[in-house]
């Protein structure tokens, strides 16, 4: 009896200690590249082991000789809120991760509470390092290892390759057509399906109600009403096969309404989306580089 109360009492301990993972904010995501700069890998739970590090460190310190991009590794177990999309780009913002005047800065998060892996890329770097090829270096090099828990083979792959990718060493990473063509077959289902409703709108309102020919012919027209900007027509229609004659109201937009007499049109102040500001630390290793919604994230 001591023995499994012994056992469930460690279980429960257990599960209370899961519980309480840490969720971390932006603010408490230990910056050690602001400490030295040769270190990229922010890895305050010891998800990765201390060689992985090292080797992603080593890759992104030539990436950063070579490119001039600059990059932000974090392993953590959660984050605050679990969207890894809004937590990574604010990472890369509040942070100012890449060069100022070039916003070429990349962030790369790894989650394992909420199983994702999520790249943020700075304005400048977004055409560089599109979305559908961060998709694919997570899909190719890191989703299977994750799955599996590997973390260390999937973050050492995955940073390889936007190494290899990044300074032209890999030219193609040797994606598949058929995924690259699927928004455009999406686009043309949905075109296609569009002009075949219209058509079909156009077709059904040239045939006759009574014989269901299409061979009316339109003899006189009348507008009823110009109101808010609206024309309200009555058109009479004759069919040439059995002779029916019938009639049909339409609305429109008025081409020569001005708006409402005695007003004006709403005047705008100001200047809209202010301009994109740097970030970083005064005095640190970061250039204050700015994010936009580039990147690619993955669940496993």
């Amino acid at each position: 009896m001591r023995k499994l109360l012994f056992i469930l009492s460690f279980f429960c301990l257990l599960g209370n200690v899961n519980s309480q993972a840490k969720e971390y904010t932006i603010q408490e995501i230990p910056m050690v590249h602001l400490q030295d700069r040769t270190r990229y890998v922010s890895n305050p739970d010891g998800i990765l082991s201390q060689s992985a590090v090292t080797t992603m460190d080593q890759i992104l310190y030539q990436l950063e000789q070579k490119t001039g991009i600059q990059t932000l590794v974090v392993a953590v177990t959660g984050i605050e809120g679990g969207d890894c999309f809004d937590f990574a780009y604010r990472l890369g913002k509040e942070m100012g991760v890449g060069q100022k005047e070039r916003d070429n800065g990349l962030v790369i998060l790894l989650s394992t509470d909420e199983r994702c892996i999520q790249f943020a890329t700075g304005y400048g770097l977004e055409g560089v390092l599109p979305d559908a090829i961060c998709k694919r270096i997570q899909n190719r090099y890191m989703i299977e290892p994750f799955s599996k828990g590997d973390w260390n083979t999937g973050m050492v792959e995955g940073i390889r390759a936007v190494n290899d990718y990044l300074d032209g060493s890999m030219e193609n990473i040797g994606g598949d057509e058929e995924e690259d063509m699927l928004p455009l077959y999406i686009f043309g289902v949905f075109l296609l399906g569009g002009l075949g409703l219209t058509g079909f709108a156009v077709w059904s309102q040239n045939r006759c109600p009574k014989c269901k020919k299409h061979k009316i012919q339109r003899i006189s027209s009348q507008t009823l009403s110009r109101a808010n900007g609206f024309i309200t027509e009555e058109t009479t229609y004759l069919c040439q096969n059995c002779g029916h004659t019938f009639t049909r109201k339409t609305k429109s937009s008025d081409p020569n309404y001005r708006g409402p007499r005695g007003g004006s049109g709403p005047i705008f102040m100001g200047g809209g989306f202010g301009g994109r500001s740097g970030g970083g630390f005064s005095g640190g290793s970061f250039g204050g580089g700015s994010f936009g919604g580039g990147g690619a994230g993955s669940r496993f």
